[in-house]
């Protein structure tokens, strides 16, 4: 039925006429890389208590339902449409499982509620090393509970922001339509925020500048970072999660006026 060393093009034209599971065995096998490559960028903002073969399993289940679902005769690559459900599908796992610890909520209650505290006695935004102090916990710590909250708020804003949009809803990454265009007061406030965030990136040091903008602009994972600036992945991710703390209220407010 197929050659010894088909083309990706021969397989697609045999599994859009027969549907036979071996060819898609074969092209989930071609287009593994993109579960791959999702895994690891979104284990990146997870506790390492979450197993990545779960993360993985999850990609998996959404690079299966690309296959089936995919209308080849649209005018889109099948490796960006499979993206997006990858990226859906564990994102709407992580979201039912409800991924993140009962004492990383408490922690991290306790940590925002020891910033305002240390904002009102240092008249500044205090650094995670005060935080850490005054909590009486590591400094990594404090930068990983900061990380692991910020990433599960977005999961539920986004989820309530999609909830009745049930005809359209696919996952962080999906692009949904917009019923309306927004207001020129909401234009001002998502431009302002973004600015705000710009700006507070500059205050970051230089490493610190580079893995935010290879990790959120370039897209590379935290190894492939690493390679170019010289650095452990473990190295990267110290240096991502140091990264985030200081940039977590611009952030945040940014996540919520932009989702």
């Amino acid at each position: 039925m197929s050659t010894s060393n088909p083309t990706i093009d021969v397989l697609w034209d045999q599994w859009i006429k027969s549907k036979d599971n071996e060819i898609a065995n074969q092209l989930v096998e071609h287009y593994l890389y993109l579960v791959h490559y999702h895994t690891q960028r979104i284990a990146a903002h997870l506790p390492q208590s979450i197993e990545k073969d779960d993360i993985r399993s999850l990609g998996l289940f959404g690079l299966f339902d690309a296959l089936h679902k995919f209308d080849h005769t649209r005018d889109l690559k099948f490796a960006t449409y499979a993206s997006f459900r990858i990226r859906g599908s564990i994102m709407d796992g992580l979201r039912k499982e409800d991924w993140l610890p009962r004492s990383t909520r408490d922690k991290a209650k306790k940590i925002e509620q020891a910033i305002q505290f240390l904002e009102q006695r240092l008249y500044r935004e205090p650094s995670a090393s005060e935080v850490a102090e005054y909590l009486q916990l590591s400094k990594s710590e404090v930068e990983e509970v900061i990380k692991d909250s910020l990433f599960s708020n977005l999961l539920f804003i986004e989820d309530k922001s999609t909830e009745h949009q049930d005809n359209y809803k696919e996952g962080i990454g999906y692009n949904l339509p917009d019923d309306r265009n927004p207001s020129p007061e909401e234009t001002i406030v998502n431009t302002e925020n973004l600015n705000d965030l710009a700006e507070c990136i500059t205050l970051l040091n230089e490493n610190e500048q580079m893995v935010i903008s290879l990790f959120y602009k370039e897209e590379l994972t935290f190894t492939e970072i690493g390679k170019v600036l010289g650095l452990t992945t473990s190295r990267i991710s110290q240096i991502h999660k140091q990264a985030i703390f200081k940039l977590k209220k611009s952030l945040s407010t940014a996540f919520k006026n932009l989702l």
